[in-house]
């Protein structure tokens, strides 16, 4: 079962049967989900979750919640920037704290 305390390093759940198996399942894959959402934005000038989604070929519902246990996880901020999504909606535009960019040149 999953634990509700664990987040956002462990797949949240609200406290529904069926919340909590969903976050069960998505426990293996959501840190290797996670590593690669954070790549992507690492090497980017900033993305959408569903540009995001669409770069590593997954499902937004697979992607959203990564980038927000990203931001809880203090790796990904927001930009203040808005691009509309696959809705036609304003969707935040997150950006790496620490981009590739920097990463390379600190090593």
């Amino acid at each position: 079962m999953s634990d509700l305390f664990a987040y956002p390093d462990a797949p949240g759940a609200q406290d529904r049967d069926t919340s909590r198996a969903a976050a069960d399942d998505m426990a293996p894959a959501a840190p290797i989900l996670r590593q690669m959402a954070l790549d992507v934005l690492e090497r980017s000038n900033g993305l959408t979750a569903d540009q995001v989604a669409a770069r590593l070929g997954k499902s937004i519902l697979s992607i959203r919640p990564r980038i927000t246990e990203l931001t809880r996880l203090g790796k990904v901020r927001d930009t203040g920037e808005r691009r509309p999504n696959a809705s036609g909606k304003k969707a935040i535009v997150w950006a790496a704290v620490q981009p590739a960019r920097l990463n390379r040149s600190s090593k």
